[in-house]
């Protein structure tokens, strides 16, 4: 605790001394942008880092900016992606939804263009079909304020931008599906030419996400299109390490092109747009309404061989992927938030989703009870769905990258910690929702060890520094992660028997 106190006054006197930013004007693509300077900060909202994809770009790669005349102010957020409106109020965005919403948002604590801060690049979750950056929890100032220069990127979800077809991958000639991501490498590229106007450093770009978006920067660190776009990544709660699958298994990954065409091609008909040209015309409400009905696709990015070529595991064994050193963790409790894993005929589910491979499965969950059952359905929800893959991430990185690994798990309740419940401490913003509890003194101080670790990350590629508990890097011989949350200590890798278990699992899926 005193580690973490004397974080506390040193970041306060770190904000005292800083001056107050100055750029209240940016020259970037497309035009000149003014942004609004208050706090320390300048911060620009709404700057659009690619065409609206409305009409015919509509499922179409990310198109270039339409330029503007004169200054356009970015002071407000741009609109939402389209999404569940409901889930898009209950996430705590205000921004209106719409289809043209890719947007980048900027806060700096620069003085001038000259500075070369280190960037931090956030994409935010949602299960690929809600969240926004305008979401309250992800405001950047308070990261910004460390001396990084943040940036918060859109991109299309659900179906606008995770749909594919036999049609749009013949349009293309690239596959299809993965709009969303070609979202995410389109922004990162407008970073690259354009963060250096708001003091940052395009060499020294870290991605950053959770949860889906956590999964979608590990697609990034494979995809050959995303490569020298960024110098590190932080991958928070989800990694996609499982193998590709035709149909669907337990744990398993996203689907292969095939499988992803042949959805979305039974989705289409059933929305009674049986060519694209049909299907463009559609209202965007209907399209958004019709996707989350029974029996459509999973929106979700696709192995279509052009953003991400194949099952990333064998990806990291071939040597097949963007080396730059990563962060990466979970919670200790990830589904328990969600209220998943009941344990009802937990042997029967075992063997219907595991196959041959259920014996083993069931051997190392132990389920003679109901009391049983029900805490081994929990631990496989978390494990197979979230912890394995950081698992797999943290030994294939490891061992075959030429850049460190740096691995956690974060654990701030006796209960265990549920899926995203670092996310405010890791930006600094307490959610201040009637129905949230309040922070305590340690989790304010637990915050700023978090966003200490983040930002040091992503300064050098190395989460140490001055003032805070040894991180050491993780290594496969010595197994162990940095424990967060309750206590900051390094400890063995956490259910080590069963992930290993899991992933035994998983090669055998591969026909290993």
């Amino acid at each position: 605790m005193r580690t973490l106190c004397a974080l506390v006054a040193s970041a306060a006197l770190f904000l005292g001394n800083q001056a107050a930013a100055q750029i209240h004007q940016a020259d970037v693509t497309g035009g000149t942008v003014a942004g609004e300077v208050a706090d320390g900060l300048s911060m620009y909202k709404g700057i659009p880092f690619a065409a609206p994809p409305v009409g015919e770009l509509r499922w179409k790669a990310p198109q270039p900016v339409v330029p503007w005349n004169g200054v356009r102010q970015a002071t407000d957020f741009g609109a939402a992606c389209m999404q569940d409106e409901g889930m898009a109020r209950q996430m705590g965005t205000t921004a209106p939804l719409s289809e043209d919403c890719l947007f980048a948002d900027v806060w700096t604590p620069a003085n001038s263009a000259a500075e070369k801060l280190p960037v931090i690049v956030w994409i935010h979750g949602g299960g690929y079909t809600g969240g926004a950056p305008s979401v309250g929890l992800y405001d950047g100032a308070n990261m910004a304020r460390q001396g990084v220069v943040f940036v918060s990127l859109a991109y299309r979800l659900g179906a606008f931008g995770f749909l594919a077809t036999p049609e749009l991958s013949a349009e293309s000639g690239q596959g299809s599906g993965n709009y969303g991501m070609l979202d995410m490498i389109t922004g990162l590229q407008w970073v690259r030419d354009n963060v250096a106007q708001f003091g940052g450093d395009p060499q020294r770009v870290t991605i950053m996400g959770h949860s889906a978006g956590s999964s979608a920067v590990s697609i990034l660190a494979a995809s050959p299109l995303a490569k020298g776009l960024f110098a590190g990544v932080i991958a928070q709660s989800g990694a996609n390490f499982a193998p590709p699958q035709d149909q669907p298994f337990a744990a398993g990954g996203l689907s292969t092109l095939t499988s992803a065409e042949q959805a979305g091609q039974r989705w289409l008909a059933s929305v009674g747009a049986d060519t694209l040209a049909k299907a463009r015309k559609l209202p965007a409400a209907a399209i958004e309404s019709a996707a989350r009905q029974d029996g459509a696709p999973s929106w979700r990015p696709a192995v279509d061989g052009y953003v991400l070529t194949g099952d990333q595991v064998r990806l990291w064994q071939a040597g097949a992927f963007n080396d730059v050193p990563v962060l990466v963790g979970t919670t200790s409790n990830e589904w328990g938030a969600l209220g998943r894993g009941q344990g009802e005929d937990f042997a029967g589910q075992v063997r219907g989703g595991y196959g041959e491979f259920a014996d083993r499965v069931l051997a190392a969950y132990p389920h003679a009870t109901p009391e049983e059952a029900a805490q081994s359905a929990r631990w496989l929800a978390n494990e197979s769905g979230m912890e394995v893959g950081a698992y797999s991430w943290a030994r294939l990185q490891a061992a075959k990258s030429q850049n460190p690994v740096w691995y956690y798990w974060f654990n701030n309740a006796p209960e265990g910690s549920g899926h995203g419940s670092e996310v405010g401490l890791v930006f600094g913003n307490e959610d201040t929702r009637p129905s949230r509890e309040r922070w305590s003194e340690h989790n304010r101080a637990l915050s700023r060890q978090l966003q200490s670790y983040w930002v040091n990350f992503a300064k050098s590629g190395n989460p140490n520094g001055a003032g805070l508990p040894e991180w050491p890097r993780f290594r496969p011989d010595q197994p162990s992660v940095l424990a967060l949350g309750l206590e900051t200590k390094v400890i063995d890798v956490p259910n080590r028997e069963r992930l290993d278990v899991i992933d035994r699992y998983l090669a055998w899926r591969r026909g290993e």
